[in-house]
């Protein structure tokens, strides 16, 4: 193996692992927001908590870890407002609007069919198909989601609920391919300012929603269960905006800057698996054994993407896209 190989590999196994962390991080909102739900809280205020929260703690680190980072944010202003409003805060407001019209198992379905637009928008920008492998892999992966999802279990649908769940969709592809922005090598926009600012943007957005009246926005101070305990509310607030915002955030934004967006974008569905086992966990909710089935099959539609993608790009460094050298004045051309 080369050392250029070894850095490769290194890369890839460190962005493998911010990846499943942050998938991990985030699978373990939907548990805690619940909780701050059943004890009163509207969608939107834990949504809104969560943000400001998440931003408030990532202000902090950011301040310690990059001292400048504000001053980079406001360099990159474009692409931290544009990473603000559409993954942030256009993905929560889009799967909330879904799940008022939709149950949620169909929801989070619509929503999680990202990996096929990340897919079909860089098979439509390179002109370059993808191999059968990555589309088998993609599709197995959907397909596993669903079995998790239960979708197929009192499911109900309707027009509206269809769009702004395939509106989620499209903000949580925007995630995946606005997070490749930032450099992994620090010679182009921090993940950490990336995280802290686009949480801050993100977080103004969605209070702005309940502030205006569009979405209905009510807090509570009665206690929460988690995990079969009684806490205080603002326990489940802190580890909301602490663990799957502004940890996720900033690990997902590593993991896809070192990873090709496409299979970052997959190996995000595991964030299902993971909700799953926290609603297991800290709920009690059962798993059945179609749910069983579905994240094995999940995690082999992963595994045939990668192989895809590792065959793809063997096939790019064989068959570098560089145009044939020609043979000196009077030479005859080889046709060998």
């Amino acid at each position: 193996m080369t050392v250029t190989d070894a850095r490769s590999t290194n890369r890839f196994r460190l962005g493998l692992m911010f990846a499943i962390t942050s998938a991990f991080a985030f699978g373990l909102s939907g548990p805690l927001a619940k909780s701050l739900m059943e004890a009163g809280w509207t969608p939107t205020a834990a949504v809104t908590a969560r943000l400001a929260g998440g931003a408030l703690a990532m202000a902090v680190f950011a301040s310690l870890a990059k001292p400048g980072w504000f001053r980079e944010a406001l360099e990159h202003r474009r692409t931290i407002i544009a990473y603000g409003v559409v993954p942030v805060a256009g993905a929560q407001f889009c799967y909330y609007n879904a799940v008022s019209h939709l149950s949620v198992g169909v929801a989070l379905l619509l929503e999680y069919t990202a990996p096929i637009l990340v897919v079909g928008w860089l098979w439509a920008r390179t002109r370059r198909r993808p191999g059968n492998l990555t589309l088998a892999g993609v599709a197995i992966a959907i397909t596993g989601i669903t079995l998790v999802l239960d979708v197929f279990s009192g499911a109900h649908i309707n027009s509206t609920g269809v769009l702004w769940g395939l509106a989620a969709a499209v903000c949580a592809a925007c995630y995946f391919m606005m997070s490749e922005k930032a450099s992994s090598d620090g010679t182009g926009l921090s993940p950490i300012t990336l995280a802290a600012a686009g949480l801050i943007v993100g977080a103004v957005a969605v209070a702005a929603l309940g502030v205006s009246g569009v979405m209905p926005m009510r807090f509570s101070t009665e206690n929460a269960a988690v995990a079969g305990l009684t806490l205080p509310w603002f326990v489940p607030v802190i580890a909301l905006a602490v663990i799957p915002t502004a940890i996720a955030y900033t690990l997902g934004i590593m993991g896809v800057a070192r990873l090709r967006p496409r299979f970052a974008s997959l190996v995000g569905l595991s964030e299902v698996l993971f909700a799953v086992l926290a609603a297991w966990a800290l709920l009690g909710e059962a798993i059945t054994v179609t749910q069983t089935i579905g994240g094995a099959v999940v995690l082999l539609g992963l595994a045939l993407a990668r192989q895809g993608d590792r065959t793809e790009q063997v096939a790019q460094a064989n068959w570098p896209d560089v145009p044939p050298v020609q043979p000196p004045a009077g030479q005859p051309i080889s046709r060998s």
